[in-house]
């Protein structure tokens, strides 16, 4: 089935007709969501870069918390700047530049993004936001020494093994002084209660470095104490929290006049006041920070129930129409090779065919399959002919030899040379079908041996003729031979007189006494044709396609020994394809017929 399918019924443009549908569907609701969202879309990026600003302040602040000034501060705004692509620039109150990411002489933007202060601003306590408080990475002077933290580590896991055999996970967590703090991860252990056995208060009682400058605290916060009339005469800080990890809040302070909420205000802002003089000299001054383009305000992101509402109803309305022409189309295509499928489950001797009801790929693979199944019919029927007619061949021969042998056997007939010739004949009779049937299978399975050589077609021509002289002259046949220069043959040259004598075989047993059999060759193009021409009998036109099929003869009342196997011309078109070539019967009947070779030609 070869003929050309118009453009529209292609399974190939159905496809695609079915794809552009869907995907148009897909754009356009795509295109309408683009549409509705790309405000909250634009609010949700500005949440993601003031995430990114709020990181860039923490860092810089982390920075300026544990150096006294902003030396070396300049490769830090550089990796940020990089890190996060925008433009990061650090400058002293009066605008004076710090750092700058961007070239020099780049104007700044008109307001600063936020203040780096640690003194007074806590970025380092809760991700993501500012409180106010000093900041836990400025230690200052409370930083422990190596001794101490060896000696606090001991004790801080001692206590954690304390709480463990109370009952309590608990992790070991280092502040930014070097203290250790046993904690878990919901906050202080055991709600802040700890076990009594567990209450040794080594933990929490005050390193000599740490002595050392909460005296000097003390000293600092005295004068505003002593204004509020809230001095002691003693250290107010009798022991440390160690479940708190900001610095403001870690010294614990003595109680004032239980019940005077006033007066406990008053003594934590006098402390606050003189631990922010304190730190003061370990900080980095306070600067401005500028990003990108300013402090623009970034809007929270939400999606409201309407618009949630909006994308899942676009959502499933794209997969149903997806779904729904996949389905009508898919089913149109499968429709037919479930056919094709339950037809090749069919028994094989059944040779069911298939209705072709389009004119598309499937309609040519139906097609094509109903040609498949009228082939391997007409194989089936050439493979049980072939069986009887090996059988007849083989049984023919046989039987007489066997009725020979045993009628000499039996002493009916005495074994005179006659006889002898007649068994000879048989015998070279069935060896023949044998060898004919060996070439045809060496053929079939690709193993048939050439040896090749240059061969001149004048000398295959005229050792051909020679070895049918004697046939020819008994049947009365005048045998001859022609050449046209001197074409030549890459090609194995027993093979090629096996061909040929085929051919002439064929020729003389069809051709009348008085009649004449002409070997031909002649140069045509690159190729070489040798032809077999006979003054015979001819063939039938509808016998014409079938005489190079296996045990085939025009006439089914001639015998096998007068018509021969039936076998000689498979041969021959097995062997010329072996040499790359091809074989063609010309004939009409009462004028005789042309057996022509085309085989490829070598240089003379």
């Amino acid at each position: 089935m070869s003929r050309r399918i118009p453009l529209r019924k292609r399974l190939l443009v159905r496809l695609l007709i079915a794809t552009v549908l869907i995907a148009v569907c897909s754009v356009a609701a795509t295109a309408w969501l683009a549409v509705e969202t790309t405000t909250r879309a634009l609010r949700e990026e500005q949440g993601q870069v003031l995430a990114e600003d709020m990181d860039v302040l923490a860092r810089l602040s982390g920075y300026a918390a544990t150096h006294s000034d902003w030396t070396g501060v300049e490769k830090t705004v550089r990796a940020l700047s990089e890190r996060t692509g925008r433009r990061i620039a650090l400058t002293t109150p009066e605008r004076r530049t710090i750092a700058d990411s961007a070239p020099s002489g780049t104007a700044l933007p008109p307001r600063a993004a936020a203040t780096v202060d640690p003194l007074r601003t806590d970025t380092y306590t809760e991700r993501g936001a500012q409180r106010s408080g000093i900041d836990p990475r400025v230690v200052g002077p409370y930083r422990v020494t190596d001794k101490e933290r060896a000696r606090l580590d001991k004790l801080a896991l001692i206590r954690q093994k304390c709480f463990a055999r109370n009952g309590y996970e608990a992790d070991v967590v280092q502040t930014p002084s070097g203290r250790p703090v046993v904690t878990d991860h919901d906050g202080p252990v055991s709600a802040g209660q700890v076990p009594e056995e567990c209450a040794d208060g080594l933990l929490n009682t005050p390193t000599p470095t740490e002595e050392k400058a909460l005296a000097e605290l003390a000293e600092r916060s005295r004068a505003c104490l002593d204004r509020h009339g809230l001095s002691t005469g003693v250290t107010p800080f009798v022991a440390v929290d160690v479940t708190e990890q900001r610095l403001g809040t870690r010294y614990l302070m003595g109680k004032f006049r239980p019940g005077d909420s006033g007066s406990v205000r008053e003594a934590e802002s006098c402390v606050d006041a003189a631990r922010r003089a304190q730190l003061d000299p370990y900080v980095a001054p306070v600067a401005e920070l500028f990003l990108g383009v300013g402090d623009t305000t970034a809007v929270r992101f939400d999606m409201s129930p309407a618009n949630k509402a909006k994308v899942v109803g676009a959502a499933g309305l794209v997969l149903a129409v997806t779904v729904a022409v996949t389905a009508v189309v898919a089913t149109r295509l499968v429709r037919p090779l479930r056919a094709l499928t339950a037809a090749a489950q069919q028994p094989p001797e059944l040779h069911v065919r298939v209705p072709v009801t389009t004119r598309d790929e499937t309609g040519i693979l139906a097609a094509a399959f109903n040609e498949l199944t009228e082939r391997r019919e007409r194989l089936e029927a050439q493979r049980k002919a072939m069986v009887s007619d090996i059988a007849h061949e083989l049984r023919s021969p046989l039987t007489n030899i066997r009725g020979w042998l045993e009628v000499v056997r039996d002493g009916v007939v005495d074994p005179d040379p006659d006889l002898l010739a007649a068994l000879h004949e048989e015998a070279l009779l069935l060896q023949r079908v044998i060898d004919d049937l060996r070439d045809l299978a060496d053929a079939d399975a690709g193993t048939l041996r050439l040896h090749r050589e240059a061969v001149r077609c004048d000398e295959i021509l005229a050792q051909v003729a020679a070895a049918h002289r004697v046939a020819a002259d008994a049947a009365g046949v005048t045998l001859r031979t022609t050449v046209d220069g001197t074409p030549c043959l890459d090609a194995d040259p027993v093979r090629m007189r096996q061909a040929l004598g085929n051919l002439v075989s064929n020729a003389l047993r069809h051709t009348p006494a008085g009649g004449t059999v002409t070997l031909s060759a002649r140069r045509d193009g690159d190729d070489v044709l040798l032809e077999v021409t006979d003054t015979g009998t001819g063939i039938a036109p509808e016998d014409l396609p079938h005489v190079f099929d296996r045990f085939w003869r025009a006439e089914k009342s001639r015998s096998r020994r007068t018509g021969g196997s039936g076998l000689g011309l498979p041969i021959v078109r097995h062997l010329v394809a072996a040499h790359g070539g091809t074989a063609r019967a010309v004939s009409e009947p009462g004028t005789g017929s042309v057996f022509t070779l085309r085989l490829p030609g070598a240089r003379e």
